[in-house]
């Protein structure tokens, strides 16, 4: 059974930094996308950055060069290091994970929509930021 567990979010006045952790199990695909996601009410979901098992990353056009996607050695671990926070970063932060093809570009945030029952996702955790 796989399961995500997002953790970390908080308050940061813009400028700040923040690493947001998840913590992934059971998942035993051979290929995979891992990624980040955000929403804030009344909007759609929004993919942030994504990550192939294969170790290509990806993100959308705001947070480039500000967010980095990452996993740990042992793939337990998917992190988000957020710096440069902005207030329109300001939304709830969910992980998510389904199984993928070898082929990376199936995972780029403007490919992958994760949805159920295919896809599992985390809980969630808000992030605010401050101006």
């Amino acid at each position: 059974q796989v399961q995500l567990i997002e953790s970390g979010g908080g308050s940061v006045q813009a400028g700040g930094s923040l690493r947001l952790p998840c913590t992934v199990s059971g998942v035993r695909y051979r290929t995979y996308c891992l990624g980040w996601f955000r929403q804030t009410p009344g909007k759609e979901r929004e993919g942030v950055a994504t990550i192939h098992s294969g170790g290509t990353t990806d993100y959308v056009e705001s947070v480039r060069g500000r967010f980095t996607i990452s996993q740990d050695n042992d793939k337990t671990t998917l992190y988000l290091q957020m710096n440069s926070l902005k207030p329109q970063d300001t939304a709830m932060y969910y992980c998510a994970a389904e199984s993928a093809g070898p082929d990376s570009r199936t995972c780029y945030v403007g490919t992958w929509s994760p949805a159920w029952p295919l896809a599992h996702w985390g809980q969630g955790t808000q992030v605010t930021v401050s101006s």
